[in-house]
């Protein structure tokens, strides 16, 4: 019998560990193998196949350049999930979720603009129309909206999906992201809470490489199905008068 390789690649980075069956959230039972020395053990099949829906998505997002934005905030996740935005080029909560980011918007976009404002002028050199006391206070402002809001530059309107590492953790994002109807890629352990999360992927949240991998296959996934980039407007030229 033919298998799928997925399985392989997630049993080699640990994915099949669960938490023990204590703090399991009966939601994620379904997708429960086994349990080994106190701690469960996911099923790799069901696992790959709903990655691979996962993936399949991911690939409609990108072929429609789709805004996807990225979320984990936890130690395990934080760098790994940085690089996969960036990679991407898409934006990225990879701190403490500031609520209201998704449902009040509006008011996040202020912030991003005056964050974008003041990077402006410090880049220009135009801080030193002010006293030092000012600067000082400025490069304060800077660093506190970039600390809160820094991964969201360049993003315009609400994103179009979000990818999520331990919806647990970042039960806020998801939270906002269904209220909006807005559909949610999720690697959750098994203490998770899988209602609201459009495409699951029961997998070991809290191994390093088990996320790493999971996110570079997004990453992957949505860079070689990213649809060319519309091509600039051609300005309309003035008729030549014959003479």
């Amino acid at each position: 019998m033919e298998t799928n390789p997925l399985i392989d690649k997630l049993f080699a980075v640990g994915a099949h560990f669960g938490y023990s069956p204590s703090r399991r959230h009966p939601s994620v039972s379904r997708y429960i193998f086994g349990a080994k020395g106190g701690t469960e053990l996911f099923d790799l099949e069901q696992t790959a196949t709903l990655m691979e829906k996962a993936l399949e998505f991911i690939k409609s997002m990108a072929a429609q350049r789709k805004v996807v934005l990225f979320v984990g905030g936890k130690a395990e996740a934080r760098q790994a999930l940085m690089r996969t935005a960036q990679m991407v080029n898409q934006p990225y909560s990879a701190g403490r979720w500031i609520g209201g980011s998704l449902t009040n918007w509006q008011e996040i976009k202020k912030r991003l603009a005056r964050l974008q404002e003041l990077s402006d002028m410090r880049e220009k050199g135009e801080l030193t129309k002010f006293t030092k006391m000012e600067r000082l206070l400025i490069d304060r402002e800077i660093t506190d909206l970039d600390n809160m809001f820094g991964g969201l530059r360049g993003m315009t309107k609400a994103p179009d999906a979000l990818v999520v590492i331990d919806p647990k953790a970042e039960a806020g994002a998801v939270a906002e992201a269904k209220q909006l109807n807005i559909p949610v890629v999720a690697m959750l352990n098994s203490d998770c809470d899988k209602q609201g999360i459009a495409y699951p992927i029961p997998a070991n949240d809290a191994s390093r490489e088990a996320i790493q991998f999971v996110l570079d296959e997004i990453g992957k996934t949505y860079l070689n199905n990213l649809a060319p980039a519309a091509p600039a407007p051609v300005a309309a030229t003035a008729p030549v008068e014959a003479k």
